[in-house]
């Protein structure tokens, strides 16, 4: 099945993952499901803190499962949030996420349906890198 094609189901796995949120400070709810080059689909959802810093998105989540399950390249990250606009990814998942596949497709949406779609290459174009001796 062509990438494209799986955008819907990949969505629709964001939004169910959103209903997991553990976000009581904040009430904003967020759910990520991403897709990796197996075809498999990991989700997450974002986990609050009464120690903020100590927080996690879903986005995080939904890699660190992927990874945790033997997957090390991805294609394609949907995030679902209850926002008027469609919210991309924090600073942290970005680097985060560039860590694995710069060239990601980020398929970004509300609850009322708006989507954008970019690659992380546009939202993240120069990440950090270490520079091994």
């Amino acid at each position: 099945m062509e990438l494209y094609a799986k955008f819907d189901a990949l969505l629709q796995k964001a939004l169910e993952a959103r209903e997991n949120a553990y976000a009581p400070f904040s009430n904003f709810r967020v759910g990520a499901a991403i897709l990796g080059k197996s075809g498999r689909i990991y989700t997450g959802c974002n986990v609050e803190n009464t120690s903020y810093s100590l927080t996690v998105c879903a986005e995080r989540v939904a890699l660190f499962k992927g990874i945790s399950e033997g997957e090390k390249v991805f294609m394609a990250i949907a995030i679902v949030a209850d926002s008027e606009e469609p919210i991309p990814p924090c600073g942290a998942c970005l680097q985060v996420l560039s860590e694995f596949q710069s060239e990601l497709i980020v398929i970004m949406a509300t609850l009322k349906g708006t989507r954008k779609i970019k690659k992380l290459s546009e939202l993240f174009p120069e990440p950090f890198r270490m520079k091994y001796r």
